[in-house]
């Protein structure tokens, strides 16, 4: 099987969605199709485009416009030419907007079919822009299968278009993303060694994340044990930035490290550090550090958000605690700090959550399932 994997993000982008678009590349890769991925950069003049081999996969990249409509139609005409040269099966688009817009539209063009995947933002916030809303309709209607990777986005969806939604819940790598002993060398190097607790975020802390709220929390949480914050990832540039140097100079004792960018492979070690793993997200859809840490038997402290209710139940393998409730967060945290045993317990039960529901395993074989209902084979 050839299939056209669109994207608006991919590696070394960051967030979830370049992730997931690997992830899945991989797999199909990993089961013997031929994957090309097309997603746009900014790190290249519009008129350039680059291909290269990524593991399996081959990636195009592909300079952007100043205006959206000649960045989708160079998008377009590019999808129309590859198929010209080498005949796809299969459009698969992650994300409406943009992706799934010109995957479905080259779909019908070419006379082959689509798949549309929504993401998350792509349904919780796109489709209240109106400059977007008419592609994400598009997309919605015209798509030939379109899957979700939450049972919430499948009933947003549902309000803008009657039609079955497939849910393909997020796979994780669990053979990757394992218990661990705590890497006493990172520690050091991070300057967490010893005994002192540590609280973990993954990924790109920002509002929609919960900035606010893990900052605020974490304050909190001083005031009754000492704790170190452990974020793997950056800070959004711009107003988030602000917001957390402003504390960190408001509050130069506490001891908080922001690590930069981590690749993936190296994420388990980061994770084999952290007593508690907290995700105070506002919006979310299915996030993969959630699921990475619920398999390397964290005990998570998250928001229901988005997918993360499909994931965690409240109690058995990870907790709740309510949006934008930085005390509760605090509160949670302490509890689950002061016991050991159940913490233990929690991340037990959350590592065979995710080898039950979400291995990659699950997540090929849901998608290669939608792909041959369409009629292609593999």
């Amino acid at each position: 099987m050839k299939i056209a994997l669109l994207s608006e993000k991919y590696t070394p982008d960051l967030g979830g969605l370049a992730i997931s678009t690997g992830r899945l590349g991989d797999s199909l890769s990993s089961a013997g199709h031929h994957v090309r991925i097309f997603a746009p950069t900014g790190n290249l003049p519009a008129t350039i485009q680059q291909t290269h081999r990524s593991g399996g996969v081959y990636v195009t990249r592909f300079g952007v416009h100043k205006r959206v409509d000649d960045t989708l139609v160079n998008w377009f005409e590019l999808i129309v030419e590859e198929h010209k040269r080498e005949p796809f099966d299969l459009i698969h688009a992650y994300f409406l907007p943009m992706a799934g817009f010109v995957g479905t539209y080259a779909g019908k063009y070419l006379n082959i079919p689509s798949v549309v995947s929504i993401r998350g933002n792509d349904i919780e916030r796109a489709a209240f822009d109106p400059s977007k809303f008419s592609h994400v309709m598009y997309a919605l209607q015209n798509a030939d299968a379109v899957t979700t990777n939450a049972s919430i986005l499948a009933k947003k969806a549902k309000a803008f278009i009657d039609r079955e939604v497939h849910i393909i819940p997020n796979g994780i790598d669990t053979g990757h993303f394992k218990p661990a002993e705590k890497n006493e060398i990172l520690a050091e190097m991070l300057g967490v060694e010893g005994q002192k607790k540590v609280i973990g975020f993954v990924g790109e802390l920002r509002e929609k994340k919960g900035l606010a709220t893990l900052l605020s929390g974490y304050a909190q949480l001083l005031k009754k044990i000492s704790v170190s914050l452990l974020i793997v990832g950056e800070i959004r540039e711009g107003e988030d930035r602000k917001i957390f140097e402003e504390f960190r100079s408001s509050n130069p004792e506490h001891q908080i490290i922001v690590t930069g960018h981590v690749s993936h492979k190296d994420l388990p070690a980061y994770y084999s550090l952290m007593d508690v793993f907290i995700h105070p997200s506002l919006r979310d859809g299915m996030p993969n550090a959630i699921l990475e840490a619920m398999a390397s038997e964290k005990t998570v402290i998250a928001t229901p958000v988005g997918g993360v209710t499909d994931v965690i139940e409240d109690g058995v393998n990870g907790f709740f605690v309510r949006v934008n409730d930085a005390q509760a967060v605090a509160e949670k945290t302490l509890e689950v700090l002061s016991q050991p045993e159940k913490r233990e317990a929690v991340g037990r039960s959350a590592r065979e959550a995710v080898l039950r529901h979400f291995t990659l395993e699950k997540e090929l074989q849901a998608n290669l399932t939608i792909y041959a209902s369409l009629g292609v084979k593999s």
